[in-house]
């Protein structure tokens, strides 16, 4: 087939775009039928610029796994649509833990998942294939999972663009001087920056129309480095629209970073009743090997006597984002008189204290702990528990924060008669 030729260029194109030309953003002027959109994101890659660890889409940032900001925001910037996520064959347990951390309102919004291919273009191509057949879309967004801060008007604009000329895509305008080099690196041409754009996702597509390209270029054995290119190799024209320079990818480790800071001036942007409550707890040694801290088995020559398993950091922690809100303290919530909650690991207390502040809408700022005990000594475990409360709250590490001292051999800490442990936490509500 010659390039140009491609079925649906010319008289498919034109009856879809009149077909679903909106004035309402859910239901077309000739047809009053809804507009079926589906977004397609793309997690199949390896991501190895990010440095060693986990492929970047499954690394923490923040509270969750980037790839489930990236579900979460785009299932706010478009609610009537479906996503469907293509991921790499050794990632499904990757990809279901992550999808537990988005609610379950968005998980039902997910089709199943579809595996990638050896390149990001037989990637796509096979997720465009899944979502073929008699439920087609109308269009699709194709969107990379490792930018996260994607938003509804970036969608819309995309949409938009997608109805009137079949594809559109998002791009910046260029501010540095660019320069065409040789492989010995010499210059051998100076672009004019001013039609050049750099381009982002989401790229919206009329979907038989970038379907029928990546065929076409499948057959042909052409490879190419984003979806506009696989359409723009067939003559089609696509509309480039100005694109959001908080909507970068996620790359390297200072690309986390940076989006990490984004994230945290999001998230308390407009939580400004700020709250600070105090928890304390003591529980007394007791026969046993081992003694449980902040979610933390430490082994001892004791343990520590308590209706549950006597976790005397988690204790005061979860006391002190509960007086933050004004929700009473655990025996409030887990009466010690009830054996339902005997021997019951205290990550019940504290995951049940952290959903009541996102129930207020809320956010979690810091949290402050001290340990007060003569041993065993905390310092080696420090960083596992700041680890372990991190998964339990949902919460960025660099915001927990576990200290320990003694009390200088006086009353019962200094006697080795038990633990006691204070904490503060500091809660951002909204107004």
């Amino acid at each position: 087939m010659a390039m140009g030729q491609i079925p649906y260029r010319i008289d498919a194109f034109e009856e879809n775009r009149q077909r679903t030309l909106m004035i309402s953003g859910n239901k077309s002027v000739m047809d009053p039928r809804v507009e079926k959109i589906a977004i397609l994101i793309v997690a199949a890659g390896r991501g190895s610029r990010a440095g060693a660890g986990l492929p970047k889409q499954y690394r923490r940032l923040g509270d969750r796994c980037l790839l489930a900001h990236t579900l979460s925001s785009l299932c706010a910037a478009i609610p009537n649509a479906s996503l469907s996520v293509v991921i790499h064959p050794d990632d499904k347990s990757h990809y279901l833990q992550c999808i537990n951390e988005i609610t379950a309102a968005e998980r039902s919004r997910l089709r199943p998942p579809v595996f990638g291919g050896s390149s990001r273009q037989e990637s796509v191509r096979n997720g465009l294939e899944a979502l073929a057949g008699d439920q087609a879309p109308d269009f699709v967004l194709i969107h990379d999972a490792a930018r996260p801060f994607v938003d509804q008007a970036l969608v819309n604009s995309a949409l938009s663009g997608a109805r009137q000329f079949g594809a559109a895509i998002p791009g910046l305008a260029v501010t540095d001087t660019i320069k065409q080099i040789t492989r010995d690196n010499i210059i051998v041409a100076t672009p004019d920056r001013a039609g050049l754009r750099a381009v982002q996702t989401p790229q919206a597509f009329s979907f038989s129309l970038i379907l029928s390209a990546h065929r076409l270029a499948a057959k042909d054995a052409r490879d190419y480095t984003d979806d506009s290119m696989v359409l723009e190799a067939t003559g089609h024209e696509i509309l480039v629209f100005p694109g959001d320079a908080s909507n970068f990818k996620i790359t390297t480790s200072e690309d986390f970073a940076r989006a990490m800071a984004l994230l945290n001036k999001n998230s308390f942007a407009d939580l400004l009743d700020i709250r600070v409550g105090q928890g304390y707890d003591v529980h007394a040694f007791a026969p046993g090997d081992h003694i449980w801290l902040g979610g933390v088995s430490i082994p001892h020559t004791h343990s520590l006597a308590g209706h549950s398993d006597a976790d005397v950091l988690m204790h005061a922690l979860t006391d002190a984002i509960l007086g933050a809100i004004c929700e009473g303290d655990i025996g409030k919530h887990f009466p010690p008189s009830d054996q339902k909650w005997k021997g019951a690991s205290s990550e019940i207390f504290l995951s049940h204290a952290c959903t009541l502040i996102k129930d207020k809408g809320g956010a979690i700022a810091n949290v402050d702990v001290t340990v007060i005990c003569e041993a065993p000594k905390i310092g080696p475990y420090r960083d596992e528990i700041r680890s372990k409360l991190a998964q339990i709250m949902s919460l960025d590490i660099e915001r927990i924060s576990i200290k320990a001292t003694t009390t200088e051999r006086l009353g019962f800490t200094g006697r080795k008669e038990g633990i006691a442990s204070l904490a503060l936490a500091t809660i951002r509500l909204p107004c």
